[in-house]
């Protein structure tokens, strides 16, 4: 199975081979900012399964753990439609709203739960933690 996320103008894109290691539902502050909702939810891929096409803008900080986060945007659009997490390497994370998929995998785990607005519930999850987990 191959999917395509893509931003917004169509500029960047990742083609994903395979199903994601693992679909993941985070509640953090930063994800919150990042995608302007109360949560963000990536797909993780191996790098060798995610072909990357076109040019993108980066944003790195440090995570509560101390390790990586890369994320990369659309230069023309904004959307933020992959990142690299130290604490997953060799993987990629894609943004699954990128894929524009509503039969996407559902979030295997739920994480940072203690910054969880009270009104969202990610009952699909099969793990939840109030912090991260990898």
């Amino acid at each position: 199975m191959q999917r395509t996320a893509r931003c917004s103008c169509g500029a960047v894109r990742v083609e994903a081979r395979g199903e994601p290691s693992a679909v993941v539902a985070c509640h953090c502050l930063e994800c919150q900012r990042r995608t302007g909702s109360p949560f963000g939810v990536g797909a993780y891929y191996a790098q060798a399964d995610a072909e990357i096409r076109g040019v993108t803008s980066q944003y790195s900080r440090a995570t509560d753990s101390g390790a990586s986060f890369s994320q990369h945007f659309c230069p023309t659009c904004g959307s933020t439609v992959f990142w690299y997490a130290g604490l997953r390497p060799g993987f990629v994370g894609v943004a699954v709203g990128g894929f524009g998929d509503p039969e996407f995998p559902a979030p295997i785990r739920s994480v940072w739960e203690q910054a969880m607005h009270d009104w969202v519930h990610v009952d699909v999850a099969q793990q939840h933690f109030p912090k991260a987990k990898v």
